[in-house]
């Protein structure tokens, strides 16, 4: 037993030199054998807690390694969250080993995690998103590795949280510049409809995510300006929650259009960077209409609609609508010709 109190009055140093520079020479193995130390001394708390008298001489021994601080018999029950932390905020720990950190903590924990390892695992997501906040933006020619990674990462926390809306979800997002913000959001939702699991929990991960993006409309339209036209449509045939606020969001740019005979074409109302023009509103309509069989008629209705209710014109130049139509029809027929 002795030689476990001994053990015990390590933990002080162990926690000290976690929040020290020393961390600055650790490899990932070394790493490793730390948090293994708060494994194996989590494990001693589980073993002794039924135990008074062991339980008081491990407090004590603490206590003697930490001159006037209090018994903790449970800080051993928290000491692998507790080294964790202090690691995470060691702005001294080398990449390496600050990854193989990142992996550890968010790993799917074996039972209900308790507040201090759910701290410990959001802390760590939040610290994995650092590097994304300077990154450039994705390439258009296919998704970007680190941002379909970090996707992953907001859907395995929604998965470890209790059913509802998770709090932490909005602080995340709000580290990282809304375009970036936006585009992980938009990837998430995606992956969810690619991974092939059963529709039901498909649906209930991704409600947290439609709830921050639909629940503020100023936050929406921000979305639906600062993200490509195709990815939009690939999330508004997959989302008719989406879609349906998508197509009002278009409605509202389009209505504020004006047509100009000197320059023969429509034209901001305002130079106003919120909007689209002319040429960015015939994009998103033929993105649309390029995605399902579904959407793409939904999309058509809206426009007849929309070109009904402003006077059924069949000339350009009169109706925003009419035009908008007339483009969308052209495009398909060129590209059924073209198939």
């Amino acid at each position: 037993m002795e030689a476990v109190l001994g053990q015990v009055a390590q933990l002080p140093a162990l926690l000290a030199v976690c929040r020290s520079a020393l961390v600055r020479a650790w490899d990932p193995p070394t790493l490793e054998r730390a948090l293994d130390w708060g494994r194996y001394f989590q494990h001693l708390h589980d073993r002794l807690r039924a135990r008074p008298r062991l339980r008081h001489a491990v407090g004590q021994r603490l206590r003697r390694a930490r001159p006037g601080a209090p018994p903790a018999f449970g800080q051993l029950g928290r000491c692998a969250e507790l080294l964790g932390l202090a690691l995470l905020e060691n702005r001294a720990l080398p990449p390496a080993a600050c990854r193989r950190l990142l992996q550890r903590l968010l790993q799917p924990p074996a039972a209900r995690p308790g507040r201090l390892a759910l701290l410990a695992r959001r802390k760590a997501a939040s610290r994995l998103l650092e590097p994304l906040r300077s990154s450039p933006p994705p390439s258009p020619g296919g998704p970007e590795p680190r941002l379909a990674a970090e996707a992953g990462l907001l859907l395995g926390r929604l998965r470890d949280e209790p059913p509802g809306d998770p709090r932490w979800l909005g602080g995340v997002l709000q580290q990282l510049p809304r375009p970036r913000a936006f585009r992980v959001v938009a990837a998430a939702l995606l992956l969810l409809r690619q991974g092939g699991g059963p529709q039901q929990e498909e649906e209930a991960e991704a409600v947290p995510l439609l709830s921050w993006l639909l629940e503020d409309a100023e936050r929406f339209a921000a979305f639906c300006h600062q993200l490509p036209g195709c990815l939009l449509a690939s999330l508004a045939a997959h989302y008719s929650q989406i879609s349906k606020r998508y197509l009002d969001i278009l409605t509202g740019w389009g209505s504020s259009l004006l047509y100009d005979p000197l320059q023969g074409q429509w034209v901001k109302s305002c130079p106003d960077e919120t909007e689209l023009s002319w040429e960015e509103l015939r994009e998103r309509f033929s993105c649309l209409c390029k995605g399902s069989v579904l959407l793409r008629g939904q999309t058509q209705a809206a426009l007849k609609l929309l070109k009904a209710r402003d006077g059924d014109f069949q000339v350009r130049g009169l109706s925003v609508w009419t035009d908008l139509l007339l483009e969308v029809e052209e495009n398909l027929r060129k590209q059924s010709i073209d198939t």
